[in-house]
């Protein structure tokens, strides 16, 4: 008999907006962050502009992806953190097969843990994609980690917002995710903000419907 999986987040229910299938040119995909919630990211979306596009927003249980910070070895976020990863994939496997919706029209939108957990995904599933924006959020694993990849990011355009100082995020931990993108063939465009703190601000908003305008 085969070891059962733990998936603590399969059970949570998307909320979708924008086009219906068949009638979508684009998709975004929303993560939120720690305590947040896809109603909170579903507002966020109403700030940016992309006729014909569908918008989706998984579900944490309990509201979190992962109990421990981004920095904690992977073990100690483990089994949320792969529940985590497979609900992004059956979000993408869903924009591919009821949509038909190709990856290269996929854009993936995380502020904070759920940027983390696109960025993450992003990088363990490698080719061509829309977009990625991770706002406030990076690479997963603690201080030393080598995130080396297969697979190159096919000029994935890909952007990295964080303030500085913010209170969860390290600024070097940003640089070196988008270092890591960028020898991967990544089109990054890194933007630390001084004094920003843990939010978002008006011009991560727009470099955010840049990305949508190339889709």
């Amino acid at each position: 008999m085969g070891t059962a999986v733990i998936d603590p987040h399969s059970g949570e229910e998307a909320v979708h907006l924008g086009a219906a299938p068949g009638e979508a040119d684009a998709a975004v995909v929303l993560v939120h962050g720690r305590g947040g919630s896809p109603e909170g990211m579903t507002d966020f979306a109403r700030a940016l502009v992309r006729p014909d596009a569908v918008w989706i927003a998984p579900r944490a249980a309990a509201g979190s992806w992962y109990p421990q910070s981004f920095l904690a070895p992977i073990e100690a976020n483990q089994p949320w953190l792969d529940s985590a990863l497979r609900t992004l994939d059956r979000t993408v496997a869903e924009l591919r097969q009821e949509y038909r919706l190709p990856r290269e029209r996929i854009l993936l939108l995380g502020f904070s843990q759920g940027a983390c957990l696109a960025t993450e995904f992003v990088s363990r599933n490698p080719g061509r994609w829309g977009g990625l924006a991770a706002l406030s959020g990076g690479l997963i694993g603690p201080p030393g980690t080598q995130w080396d990849g297969d697979g190159g990011l096919e000029g994935t355009p890909t952007f990295f917002g964080c303030g500085d100082p913010d209170p969860h995020i390290p600024r070097e931990r940003i640089k070196e995710s988008g270092r890591l993108f960028e020898r991967r063939g990544a089109a990054v465009d890194v933007r630390i903000y001084p004094g920003l703190g843990h939010a978002v601000n008006a011009d991560e908003v727009e470099a955010v419907q840049g990305l949508l305008d190339t889709l």
